[in-house]
């Protein structure tokens, strides 16, 4: 009875005890999964941080081109720097893998991961493309940079270039670029007609428009095509590139303002595929190199720019020339024309001019108190000034 009694009285501690012990058990065990659970990326994260990435990016310039080849050079050893090696971008010059034309479409297709050229040489597949380059008697450099950024001009421009799989970015700017080369003087709107130039993009309507004959060449067949006649005149871009490229060994005058590309901005695009495949770390540093690379460009070019006029009038003789009032105005006629032409016709590109206009009509006013009125305030009284 004694022991029956006793096993009666102990029998539920007994079971209280287990049940407690099990307990404890299932909670160490759960804690020990959880905490293997939380160690796993944390061991996986050096791992994903040495991934290495290799992109292939073609360009439309010759390989080391000064001047506009420096945005894709710059571009690749910027990300090479912050990744520490992770995304490696080898840069191709036109030609080494496809040609300067076919830039956009081999890395619309994959063939290539990224690529750098002008948007308006896509003009034909895509006709707002011009706007991301530059528009005649339109934005200057900062204020295409401007627009770009602040303006809603990116947005735009990717809604634009999304149906190719390609991501685009600002990739540099020349700033205010020259009129060209010419081998014949152009006193007045009669010596445009006629007139064989290699001019693109929306400028080439313009200067067909006001009676020239405007011709497709890439800038690595420009010197023999002058020297031989093929065209009677060409723009490029300005005295440091045109000095680096030989043109005024084949052309005797060079005229001024260039009223085509007031703000010449270039692209650097990416493949989507190529561009999501990478970790968001990587992905910053190619939006922050790009940006990084478009800034770097223009501050060349602007301080390059002098020393090649200089050197190209001083040295070579260059016939440095302005073009006539009359030329500018017939030229700017037949560029309102032309937009209204591409407008009508294209229902993107009538979405991209109302944003670039609205910006231009701002920018244009505040200009006039800000920058202009500082530039020409100076010009009064530094020549006041020298002839006292």
């Amino acid at each position: 009875m004694a022991a029956a009694s006793l096993e009666k009285r102990f029998t539920p501690m007994i079971i209280l005890l287990l049940v407690a012990l099990l307990v404890l058990v299932l909670g160490l065990w759960a804690t020990e999964r959880a905490a293997d659970g939380q160690a796993k990326p944390q061991a996986q994260g050096p791992a994903a941080d040495t991934e290495q990435f290799r992109w292939k990016m073609v360009t439309t310039w010759p390989k080391n081109f000064p001047g506009l080849g420096s945005a894709a050079e710059n571009f690749s050893r910027y990300v090479n720097e912050m990744s520490a090696g992770r995304l490696q971008v080898h840069v191709y010059g036109a030609g080494e893998i496809v040609p300067a034309f076919e830039v956009f479409d081999a890395v619309s297709q994959g063939v290539a991961d990224a690529g750098h050229g002008a948007a308006y040489y896509w003009k034909g597949k895509i006709p707002a493309s011009v706007f991301y380059t530059a528009i005649p008697f339109g934005l200057t450099a900062q204020e295409q940079n401007a627009w770009i950024h602040y303006g809603g001009g990116l947005e735009l421009w990717r809604e634009a270039y999304a149906p190719s799989n390609i991501i685009p970015f600002a990739g540099g700017n020349t700033g205010v670029q020259m009129a060209g080369w010419f081998n014949k003087e152009i006193n007045s709107v009669e010596d445009l007609k006629g007139l064989k130039m290699r001019i693109p993009g929306l400028a080439g309507e313009v200067f067909a428009a006001a009676g020239g004959s405007a011709v497709r060449i890439s800038g690595s067949e420009l010197y023999t095509s002058l020297q031989t006649g093929v065209i009677d005149a060409t723009e490029w871009v300005g005295p440091y590139n045109d000095l680096a490229l030989g043109l005024h060994q084949v052309a005797k005058y060079y005229y001024y303002p260039g009223w085509h590309e007031p703000g010449s901005m270039l692209e650097l695009i990416v493949n989507k595929d190529s561009f999501e495949a990478l970790p968001p770390d990587l992905q910053a540093m190619v939006t922050y190199a790009a940006r990084a690379a478009n800034q770097d460009m223009l501050d060349e070019f602007t301080a390059r720019n002098n020393a090649a006029l200089r050197d190209l009038v001083d040295n070579y003789g260059v016939q440095l020339r302005r073009l006539p009032d009359d030329v500018l105005l017939a030229l700017y006629k037949a560029s309102q024309d032309v937009m209204r032409e591409l407008i009508g016709q294209d229902p993107m590109a009538a979405r991209v001019y109302e944003s670039y206009q609205s910006f231009y009509d701002g920018v244009r006013a505040y200009h006039h108190i800000s920058e202009q009125a500082y530039i020409n305030a100076r010009d009064v009284v530094i020549d006041e000034a020298a002839s006292e």
